[in-house]
């Protein structure tokens, strides 16, 4: 049996310093990818993450406590996103398990008719490392996904950002062209597989708000003025004249119980409110990114 490529061999080593000037569609400096994460936690498994620890530490099945705290999420946080996107026009990404479209149908199919971009995230929040059979579980929440909003899935999150070595090449067979596991750069690059290339996809793993807020403990204000710190930044790089100017690709997750909930909403509301009054800012979904840059012409 031939060995799965390790990262170095997939993803060739290429320093922003080297890349070319690409442009963004009327000028743009920046591509804002904001994803949302709905997930589906099953009672049965053990909770993905926990604001509740057990009493004396012990990890204890049901986890009921935690459940309902991402039962809130689907509930009300969700809806709270929804809105808040609505009102500026925006239409982000979804990482969504597949098992969302069955089990909260309510949620894929606001999602669906508000032209949000719907990216594979596995079947349950469930890490792929615990996955007997990868292939199977993408080839079923591809089909699910396809088949409730009529369009293929063109990009892939692991549940926590979860893959193994061989992954990428299931995701490929499976006919994905993105993987926003990969969060290597600021631009998207290409990725070797069994099937061709795909694409890595600028995900971010710090304007996050569960590693943010849920694991470093920041207030939630700091996720707005890390994002708005990033989103200038980045602006300001992009009107240099050297090598490290040029557009950029910003990523922010965001899961609906974390920043969802009443005490944090306003963050979320006021983070859109300040992107979407920047003029060299665009929002783009990871599909729209993705056909962007393969038609850019980069080869990295």
């Amino acid at each position: 049996m031939t060995e799965p490529l390790r990262p170095e061999e997939r993803l060739a080593y290429t320093a922003a310093i080297d890349r070319p000037r690409i442009a963004l569609p009327d000028g743009k400096s920046v591509a804002v990818w904001p994803v949302v994460n709905v997930e589906n936690w099953r009672i049965e498994n053990p909770m993905p993450r926990q604001v509740l620890v057990a009493p004396t530490g012990a990890a204890l099945q049901p986890d009921m406590a935690n459940w309902a705290w991402h039962e809130y999420g689907m509930r009300v946080g969700f809806w709270r996103f929804a809105e808040a996107f609505a009102r500026h026009g925006i239409r982000p990404t979804m990482a969504i398990n597949g098992s969302v479209a069955i089990d909260y149908p309510r949620i894929a199919g606001a999602a669906r008719d508000a032209g949000w971009e719907f990216m594979g995230h596995g079947w349950h929040q469930v890490p792929t490392h615990r996955i007997e059979d990868q292939k199977a579980m993408i080839a079923r929440s591809v089909e699910t996904l396809s088949a409730f909003t009529g369009e293929p899935v063109a990009g892939w999150l692991g549940p926590g950002l979860t893959q193994t070595l061989e992954t990428a090449d299931h995701l490929a067979a499976a006919g994905i062209g993105y993987i926003a596991d990969w969060v290597v750069d600021d631009l998207p690059c290409r990725l070797r597989t069994a099937s061709g290339t795909v694409l890595t996809m600028p995900y971010s793993v710090e304007l996050n708000d569960v590693p943010l807020i849920m694991i470093q403990h920041h207030a939630a204000r700091e996720y707005l003025d890390r994002t708005l710190a990033q989103a200038d930044r980045l602006i300001a790089e992009s009107r240099k004249p050297g090598p490290m100017g040029g557009p950029k690709v910003m990523a922010f997750a965001l899961h609906p119980f974390i920043l969802g909930v009443p005490h944090r909403i306003g963050v979320l509301e006021t983070l859109l409110a300040e992107l979407a009054s920047r003029p060299e800012l665009v929002f783009m979904q990871g599909r729209e990114i993705m056909d962007w840059y393969l038609a850019s012409g980069d080869p990295a």
